[in-house]
């Protein structure tokens, strides 16, 4: 008996209808899968970061802070994706290789995301470390940070190009040639950035040090150290942008670097104290030698030196343990009213300029 067409054309709509729901059932199981799977990391990366951070090393903290978003936008991006093809399975549109490329790219973002963010943890912990602890200074810190990233974008992009279909031997070689042309057009640019690099790897001067330039005036705190300016904070509180190539023809001086700073004084007595002179040089020597803020393994010197037009000079020549400018100040202080009490105490004065006028009688 044959079948009629009414029951076959219904069994075709149930069949297609079953499909269907089948389908429907099958994309959301692989959303609740991704959603399942998001939920499981966010409790995994919890605990992963309460045990970093009972531990000393810093890096397992970059490493779990770095991975947070990234994490989930991996997963949604994965999830997603698979359900569109599962879903191009089911409807035959055909976008499969569309869904597979834009999903190839969408995974390079998000694996350099993770890249760039951990390498910025690290160059944050390094920054913060304590010395012997892979302490560095925020100047070498800083500029490793910003080669690294560089790299990693360069990489990620030209992956992403690779999963377009584009050859990454022809864009190199097309960079070359246009390097050529760029290295003409920009070579104040480039200057710039060789200068930087030569900074960083010389390293005259970080950021937080105090530098001036006896050939032009530039005085200041460092504040900031870029591919093509440094930016250097005055002492009146302006900011000077300076590009990275000036620094290749002056001479830089980094007080921020010395071990000592120098207390050199001349001193004048009166003619009529040389008696006393000897003792109060003797007194003033073993003041210094004695002095708690006083470097005494550097070269330390009182002695009596010239016979002045109006006074009897002796010089103080030494270094105090300090290097920073304000306590240099407040022991220089000290010490000037230290050698004061000393003449005074020997009844001796400081003598200022003065002149001697002899008159003499009328001649017979």
């Amino acid at each position: 008996m044959p079948i009629p067409l009414e029951f076959c054309a219904v069994i075709d709509d149930i069949l297609a209808r079953v499909s269907e729901y089948a389908l429907a059932a099958q994309l959301f199981a692989m959303l609740a899968a991704a959603a399942l799977a998001h939920y499981a990391g966010r409790r995994v990366l919890r605990h992963l970061r309460r045990r970093s951070e009972a531990t000393r090393n810093r890096y397992d903290d970059a490493l779990v802070t770095a991975i947070g978003k990234p994490f989930a936008w991996f997963v949604w991006v994965l999830g997603a994706s698979w359900v569109l093809e599962l879903a191009d399975s089911g409807l035959e549109t055909g976008l499969v290789g569309e869904v597979r490329r834009l999903r190839d790219v969408a995974v390079i973002w998000v694996l350099a995301w993770f890249a760039v963010r951990f390498i910025r943890q690290v160059e944050a912990q390094v920054i913060l470390g304590t010395p012997g602890e892979g302490h560095m200074d925020v100047t070498t810190a800083a500029a490793i940070a910003k080669i690294l990233r560089i790299v990693v974008l360069a990489v990620a992009l030209l992956l992403a190009m690779q999963a377009f279909g584009f050859s990454i031997a022809s864009v190199l070689a097309f960079g070359g040639l246009g390097g050529l042309a760029v290295g003409f057009a920009a070579r104040d640019l480039l200057a710039n950035f060789f200068g930087a690099l030569m900074i960083f790897v010389d390293r005259p001067f970080s950021v937080g040090d105090w530098i001036r330039s006896p050939d032009q005036e530039i005085e200041g705190t460092v504040e900031d150290i870029g591919w093509r300016l440094t930016r250097i904070r005055t002492f009146d509180q302006r900011p000077l942008y300076i590009p990275n190539a000036t620094f290749a023809k002056l001479t830089v001086e980094n007080p921020s670097k010395m071990l000592n700073r120098r207390i050199y004084e001349t001193i004048g007595l009166r003619y009529d104290d040389l008696a006393v002179l000897p003792a109060i040089v003797a007194d003033v020597e073993n003041m210094l030698r004695e002095h708690p803020d006083i470097d005494g393994e550097r070269t330390l010197m009182v002695n009596f030196v010239t016979f002045g037009a109006s006074s009897l000079d002796f010089f103080v020549y030494t270094f105090t343990k300090t290097t920073d400018w304000q306590t240099f100040h407040a022991v220089k202080q000290d010490v000037l009213f230290k050698i004061g009490e000393i003449i005074q105490r020997h009844g001796a004065e400081i003598a200022f300029p003065t002149q001697v006028m002899h008159l003499t009688g009328p001649t017979s």
